[in-house]
């Protein structure tokens, strides 16, 4: 090998080790984002032995990647329907203080047994009159609760969709610059991370799957299949629901104006924030309001009075609903009111502290005190225990509820109410479950694709001391070259 050729060789060999150092640096610098993949320069042999960097790679795993995006998604979605369900269930509360809606209403039934031993006590009437007040407030606050995890999880989706959008822009300008790098040859290693982890974040809001084209060129997919991202973002919309009550449907969303959310969606998302919240909205906030809504009617239903002369119908008794005066009518039996638990009230006529009468809650009367056909008690006797019995009989018969509800449809209005706790427990508990499985799941995904991808600092301590050699080495050969050529002119003069 002549001098310069041995010369050349030790040049290249330094400057690349200056290139793998800086790489180096860049391995340990993001050795603490879990968005960086440790980079690597690729080595090769030209002529006359010299060596360059090919290219700047980094480590990746296509599949462990797809598997992490995947995982965030259905973790995601995941844990906004077990937070919407922790909420619900705050309505219900500790079983063990008898706070749930059918505990309250065992409360009242025994209310009405004593009652009915003695019902000329007017401390025992007080007594059903509170109980049935807590039923009322429980219901209401119920029903409140629900709306307001209907509009939390509605702006949530919003919320979503403009971070959809914004990372979809993010997401252009990455991807433009890798396809014109990958063009040109340049190091792109970068920028695929940063595209990776805009990916990450877009998984978050959405479940998406995503296929490389030439020049490292990327489309994205919905997890129901809809293009999302091909060379430009498609537009993600959704219209607010500003005023989100019971029985009102929550407005879809929209990628280049195909529905992804709701009843109409052909091809529905699967995964990801803005699915979580929409089963909240659309699904187990509206199935619980009508449980909800049933146990209301139900309330009307048992306590409401008859004409005694069977000409006039049913009217509502002790519970009513709507806006007073005035008797309300009895809602088709089977068949859910949504909002009904929100509205329904105690009848003023039966309220003392409202210019009503207790005895009523005994004689009947209390739908319309001007009607005599209402009134049960025709004689006036103190001791008048018919209706009292009448309404515990109702309370412990089985009756039809709407069988869309979820919960038992033939049941007693108590066995209905427990069967309702019992399916916000399950939904919970079955949430629950799965969210630790999937959050188990992504950890161990993460872990691995960490384990692929990460910086080991050992390693690039190690690697330091092997290009601090390398470099020593070069510089020594050089130095022997610089005397060697040196000692040469010498000779020649």
């Amino acid at each position: 090998m002549s001098l310069s050729s041995a010369l050349n060789v030790a040049q290249s060999s330094l400057t690349a080790t200056s290139t793998q150092t800086s790489v180096l640096s860049r391995n340990v610098a993001g050795a603490d984002d879990p968005n960086y993949n440790r980079k690597a320069g690729t080595l090769v042999t030209t002529y006359g032995g010299a060596v360059k960097i090919a290219s700047i790679s980094r480590a990746m795993d296509s599949v462990l990647f797809a598997a992490k995006l995947g995982s965030t998604a259905t973790t995601s979605g995941q844990q906004v329907i077990v937070d919407a369900l922790d909420q619900l269930e705050a309505t219900v509360d500790d079983p063990e203080l008898d706070q749930s809606l059918a505990a309250k209403l065992g409360a009242l039934t025994n209310a009405l047994q004593q009652y009915g031993v003695t019902p000329d006590d007017p401390l025992l009437a007080q007594n059903v009159l509170t109980k049935a007040t807590e039923m009322v407030r429980s219901l209401n606050a119920a029903s409140e609760a629900v709306r307001t995890v209907r509009q939390q999880a509605d702006a949530d989706m919003a919320l979503g969709v403009e971070r959809v959008n914004g990372l979809l822009k993010e997401f252009e300008v990455a991807n433009r610059a890798i396809v014109k790098g990958s063009q040109s040859g340049a190091d792109i290693t970068d920028q695929l991370d940063t595209r990776d982890r805009i990916l990450s974040q877009l998984s978050e809001e959405m479940g998406i799957s995503v296929a490389t084209r030439p020049n490292n060129d990327m489309v994205i997919y919905t997890d129901g299949g809809v293009t999302l991202f091909e060379t430009v973002p498609r537009s993600v919309t959704m219209a607010p629901s500003f005023a989100l009550g019971a029985g009102t449907a929550g407005n879809a969303v929209y990628v280049d104006g195909v529905p992804v959310t709701g009843p109409n969606a052909i091809m529905p998302l699967k995964s990801g924030q803005i699915y979580g919240s929409s089963i909240v909205r659309d699904e187990i906030t509206v199935t619980y309001q009508s449980q909800l809504d049933e146990i209301a009617r139900g309330l009307i239903e048992v306590f409401a009075e008859s004409d005694q002369t069977g000409v006039g119908p049913d009217q509502a008794g002790l519970f009513t609903y709507g806006p007073p005066p005035g008797p309300a009518a009895i809602p088709a039996t089977g068949v859910t009111v949504a909002g009904l638990a929100g509205t329904i009230r105690i009848n003023a006529n039966a309220d003392p502290s409202q210019g009503g009468d207790l005895d009523r809650l005994r004689d009947g009367g209390i739908s319309d005190p001007l009607d005599p056909n209402y009134s049960y008690n025709t004689s006036g006797a103190a001791g008048f225990p018919d209706r009292i019995q009448g309404l515990l009989t109702a309370l412990g018969t089985s009756r039809n509820f709407d069988p869309a509800t979820d919960a038992d449809p033939t049941d007693t209005l108590v066995g209905f109410a427990g069967s309702s706790v019992g399916w916000l427990e399950a939904q919970r508990q079955t949430s629950t479950q799965t969210l630790g499985y999937e959050t188990a799941l992504l950890q161990r995904t993460t872990a691995a694709l960490s384990n692929v991808t990460g910086v080991d600092i050992n390693e690039e301590m190690t690697l330091m001391m092997e290009l601090e050699r390398s470099f020593n080495a070069s510089s020594t050969l050089i130095s022997t070259i610089d005397r060697m050529l040196e000692a040469l002119l010498q000779a020649v003069r």
